[in-house]
């Protein structure tokens, strides 16, 4: 009983203390220009208004004859009035952002009363919306009072009825429906009614929010059809208020109003939906956001905002923004982003970006960007960067950058980058092209190193290895084997090595490389560890010979005369130095062959 209390209090509150103290917004049809045009075509006219205006037209060229001769002049006009003098009422005008909307405006509102009642603090209209030159009664048409932020729909008969309560001096019933021009009638009352706060001069805000929030699936869900036709039928007017409450989006303090309002703090029980949040906004099981959302907004299953989000938001499951994110961004399963996301992103599954992300992404899963990433990718599969990476990508599994990586990936099993400019680190590390270092068992550039050599040495006859990177940085896989009746040897091994290039005939290479000797048997771990530098002499084109010093380290658990028959029983030669009880080392040579 008590919570059934304090959520009528919260409704309560929320209708008596709402005011559209809106922001000063300038519409763009508001705007006032001088124009001075002798003898131009209206889409000069056109080009010039919005020049002076700065906004911009857009319209069919089937809307009226472009190369129709006007004569205008005009000073300090507003923008709308130009154009009802210029088309004579025959076409309608609809704002986004920066663009006028001008389309064909056949059909024409008439609001016709049919009842008018007032007593104390109370004033009751009811009436019709008809379409002006056929008479017919209009369904569905959206019937408000823009400063009151009380509306309502006709029915299927155009019949509509409105209450408002507190003290009005006038009233002013607005009709909008899509495809008609809007239409207004002004009521006089007895009693006095304003709403304190309110700002006429501010009354409208130019649109820039959108419907696509209203048209995702998990949306159309929880939006009624009364909502959606509301948004259909008036799409450029938005008001704010500093308090609303809702126990689902049609049981709200503004009723199907909502989603033209914007909020300081809006409280959802369950769930709500609104034109935006200027503040805070929490709710128990979702939060549906038309435009923006600032500050702060909480839901414990799922946030979904058609415009953009700067600040922080948070939900159990799911964080689904149409535009851009600046700021925070924290969800249980997924963040989605359909534009920009600059920030912070932490995902219990995936944080999903599908154009730019700068800041940094932390996933349990994958971290998916469409295209340029700035920053750090951080997830316990992969990471993926459709086009540039400049930052770090740091995944369990691998890392994907499509075009080119400046910066540092690190993978648990493979790294990709078309282009590479900086690390990568990994067991299999492939890119196209590369200009930085690659640490891992495979280091596969297209356009780098694919190197097979054969060369002989002081312990192991007989050597083939291949090398792969690039200049700065190449792996080396190896194997070798002593021909000898005696004297057997079979390795096996890895290593990598940088070039100093001082020409294109001559360079010098340095090398480390670790191998594992088999000597008959498997019962003691026998290495052998080479650090070698090589003069490499180009003699033509894809053929190379090298030679040089080399210092080796013989380490094995292996007593003397523990090798199997034919297999060479001491590695280190005559002349060496013991480095422990357990190993030897001493200095030796390396000649061979390169096929490039």
């Amino acid at each position: 009983m008590r919570l059934k209390i304090i959520i009528a209090l919260l409704f309560i509150t929320g209708y008596c203390k709402a005011q559209s103290s809106v922001t000063n917004y300038l519409r763009n049809l508001d705007r006032r220009v001088n124009l001075d045009i002798k003898q131009q075509p209206i889409s000069e006219v056109l080009n010039k208004m919005s020049k002076a205006g700065d906004f911009y037209f857009s319209y069919t060229g089937s809307l009226f004859k472009q190369d129709s001769i006007v004569n205008l002049k005009v000073k300090d006009m507003q923008v709308r009035d130009i154009l009802d003098r210029l088309f004579n009422g025959k076409v309608d005008y609809k704002e986004t952002g920066q663009y006028i909307i001008l389309r064909y405006a056949a059909n024409h509102l008439t609001i016709e009363p049919e009842n008018i009642t007032s007593a104390d603090k109370l004033y009751i209209i009811s009436g019709y919306v008809i379409d002006t030159e056929t008479g017919k009664k209009i369904k569905q048409a959206s019937v408000y009072e823009k400063r009151l932020l009380q509306s309502t729909l006709t029915d299927n008969e155009g019949y509509f009825r409105l209450r408002f309560k507190g003290e009005h001096t006038d009233v002013t019933l607005t009709a909008s429906k899509d495809t008609y021009r809007d239409t207004s009638l002004v009521f006089l009352a007895d009693i006095t009614v304003k709403p304190e706060g309110y700002k006429e001069e501010d009354s409208e805000q130019g649109s820039e929010f959108f419907n696509s929030i209203e048209n995702s699936g998990i949306s159309r869900f929880f939006i009624s059809s009364k909502q959606r036709m509301q948004s259909l039928n008036i799409p450029d007017f938005f008001a704010n208020t500093p308090f609303q409450a809702s126990l689902t989006p049609g049981l709200s303090t503004h009723g199907i109003m909502s989603s033209q309002v914007i909020n300081k703090v809006s409280l959802n029980i369950l769930g709500g939906y609104t034109a935006g949040t200027d503040g805070v906004e929490v709710a128990g099981v979702f939060n549906i956001t038309k435009g923006n959302v600032k500050k702060l907004q909480v839901a414990g299953v799922f946030n979904g905002v058609g415009g953009s989000v700067d600040g922080v938001q948070v939900a159990g499951v799911l964080n689904d923004v149409r535009t851009s994110v600046k700021g925070v961004q924290v969800a249980g399963l997924l963040n989605h982003v359909k534009e920009k996301a600059e920030g912070f992103q932490i995902a219990g599954l995936a944080n999903v970006v599908s154009k730019d992300a700068k800041g940094m992404q932390v996933a349990g899963l994958i971290n998916v960007v469409s295209q340029d990433t700035k920053g750090f990718q951080i997830a316990g599969l992969g990471n993926l960067a459709s086009k540039n990476l400049n930052g770090m990508q740091i995944a369990g599994l691998g890392n994907i950058t499509s075009q080119r990586m400046k910066g540092t990936q690190i993978a648990g099993l493979f790294n990709y980058a078309k282009e590479m400019d900086g690390f990568q680190i990994g067991i299999v590390n492939i890119s196209g092209k590369s200009d930085g270092y690659s640490l891992g068992l495979i280091n596969f550039v297209k356009n780098g190193y694919h190197k097979l050599s054969f060369s002989t040495n002081e312990t192991i006859n007989a050597n083939v290895s291949f090398k792969m990177g690039n200049a700065k940085l190449y792996n080396i896989i190896l194997a070798g084997k002593n021909f000898a009746d005696s004297a057997n040897i079979e390795t096996a091994g890895l290593g990598f090595g940088h070039d100093f290039i001082f020409s294109n005939r001559f360079s010098v290479a340095a090398e480390i490389t670790s191998q594992y000797l088999y000597l008959g048997n498997w019962d003691y771990s026998n290495f052998l560890h080479r650090f070698q530098t090589n003069l490499q002499i180009q003699l033509v084109k894809g053929i190379t010979v090298f030679g040089g010093p080399v210092y080796s380290i013989y380490s094995t658990e292996a007593p003397e005369g523990s090798s199997g028959k034919g297999y060479k029983q001491n590695i280190a030669p005559a002349k060496h130095d013991y480095i422990s009880k357990r190993a030897k080392g001493w200095i030796g040579w390396n000649v061979g062959i390169t096929i490039m």
